[in-house]
């Protein structure tokens, strides 16, 4: 209601502007490629994309080998590869995480699903998934095996 007011109230002239710096938007985020070379396939170009991020889903074993958090750019496409060894039956989930990204494909052998959204991808059996997506939504979130607590047994990712 008060930013309403304050909108109102600043197009009816009533109000100067707010001073550079005060209630400014948060920055904006580009793509990978300039608007110009993304051509007809728009987001999805080749020059759009970011590195895999893989992941392993093992018992005992870390989710994600790398250092930190996994930094994605908003409006950038990248694809994640999950490997499970059969080691155990585990599922990977992460539903804010899956709620900020806008999910093109999923990939089970061969297979191409084309899903609205998920919450979580279980593995039965040893196998490979892989998601391409472009992230959307900026913040801190993550994927995670159910159950457990462990720093090793989660992967962050911050979408700038």
């Amino acid at each position: 209601m008060i930013r309403t007011t304050l909108a109102l109230a600043l197009a009816a002239g009533f109000l100067a502007a707010p001073a550079p710096g005060f209630m400014t938007a948060p920055a904006s985020a580009a793509p990978l490629c300039d608007g110009t070379k993304l051509g007809f396939a728009g987001l999805l170009a080749k020059c759009n994309r970011g590195e895999t991020v893989k992941l392993t889903l093992a018992s005992g074993q870390p989710l994600y080998t790398g250092e930190g958090p996994v930094k994605l750019q908003s409006g950038a496409y990248y694809t994640l590869e999950i490997t499970a060894d059969g080691s155990a039956e585990l599922a990977i989930t992460g539903p804010q995480f899956l709620r900020a990204i806008w999910i093109n494909e999923i990939v089970i052998n061969s297979i191409e699903i084309r899903p609205m959204a998920i919450d979580s991808i279980e593995f039965d059996k040893a196998g490979v998934v892989e998601m391409s997506f472009i992230a959307i939504k900026p913040g801190t979130f993550d994927l995670h095996i159910p159950g457990t607590s462990g720093d090793t047994q989660k992967v962050e990712f911050t979408i700038q």
